[in-house]
């Protein structure tokens, strides 16, 4: 349970990093997306049970500053955690690139995922989409740049808690 309480806690800091991240880009009308990091490595290196409750309370987490239904996050990343969880004896899941791949692709779909349960309710739907993927394409590039750090940031945290979730996993 200590392993859930540190990942938790490190989402946690990735949430508050991309606010600030948000509020700085702000004036230039984009908006970063990095849903894919509170699911990859919890997905990838956890038992399931442990994973799971760490990628909802993350959802749960990004539910409560976005202008979407309360769960929506929530049950997207526990959706996200089953399939990823469910592959990963088929992935190089120690291997940094696979993970930042596992994460781009996640990513995406996240993304635009939310954006269909955001777009009805904007008026002119055809005119949202370009800078829709224009955003997804930043995302993508700062989820590419920021993910080995924060998967590192992840296994160090775990290290230093001495809850290492990979030997019961």
């Amino acid at each position: 349970m200590r392993g859930c309480a540190v990942l938790f806690l490190t989402l946690y800091l990735l949430q508050a990093i991309v606010a600030e991240a948000n509020s700085a880009f702000s004036a230039a009308h984009v908006w970063l997306f990095a849903g894919a990091l509170y699911v990859t490595y919890p997905a990838l290196a956890a038992p399931f049970r442990e994973g799971l409750l760490v990628s909802v309370l993350g959802g749960l987490l990004c539910d409560a500053a976005a202008p979407v239904p309360f769960g929506t996050h929530a049950a997207l990343f526990a959706a996200a955690h089953a399939v990823v969880y469910n592959a990963r004896e088929r992935l190089q899941r120690d291997e940094t690139a696979v993970r930042v791949g596992v994460a781009l692709v996640l990513n995406a779909a996240l993304y635009l995922a939310i954006a269909f349960v955001r777009i009805r309710h904007v008026p002119a739907e055809a005119t949202v989409w370009p800078r829709m993927l224009d955003d997804l394409a930043i995302s993508e590039l700062a989820v590419a740049a920021c993910a080995p750090w924060f998967f590192a940031l992840q296994a160090r945290s775990l290290e230093l808690a001495r809850a290492n979730l990979e030997r019961s996993a």
